[in-house]
């Protein structure tokens, strides 16, 4: 009996404050569009949602205009490869499945607008994402998250 009062009365002195890592001054974004060098106009707003999502529910900012933020996002789509063989297996007696594989490579830059201060670069930021044949967005979505979750916990690092 003591030990499940005792159990009860830790648990509820325990709680979540979601800052998220970041100093309580940055509470705004702003994400500008990606420069676009790859011939997929739909990596862009990929990009962006994903982004938005991640600094939105893993570092509660909110969004912003520009002229605003407190943070600044912006960056450069710099390659896509798609299609690329991962592997192949081949038995007679069963039908030949392929895997494919992709790259994408960005560049970004994250800006604390209220010091100046850059928060973090990363040129040739690169993930691959691997999808069965005829799944390429299934590939790409796995690529970004991959790349998304690295800037969030790039920028996480800093504090």
């Amino acid at each position: 009996m003591a030990l499940l009062l005792a159990a009860s009365l830790v648990g509820g002195c325990y709680g979540f404050s979601g800052g998220g890592g970041l100093p309580k001054q940055l509470k705004t974004v702003a994400i500008e569009p990606f420069d676009n060098q790859t011939a997929v106009p739909e990596l862009q707003r990929e990009v962006f949602e994903q982004l938005r999502a991640a600094l939105r529910d893993r570092l509660n900012l909110r969004e912003a205009p520009v002229a605003r933020a407190d943070v600044v996002v912006r960056g450069t789509l710099v390659k896509y490869d798609v299609d690329l063989p991962a592997g192949v297996s081949a038995d007679g007696r069963q039908t030949t499945s392929t895997r494919r594989r992709l790259i994408v490579v960005l560049d970004v830059e994250i800006i604390d607008q209220t010091t100046g201060r850059t928060l973090l670069t990363k040129k040739g930021l690169q993930r691959e994402g691997q999808y069965a044949e005829g799944g390429e967005a299934a590939g790409r979505k796995n690529a970004l998250e991959s790349l998304i979750s690295d800037l969030v916990e790039g920028v996480q690092s800093q504090w």
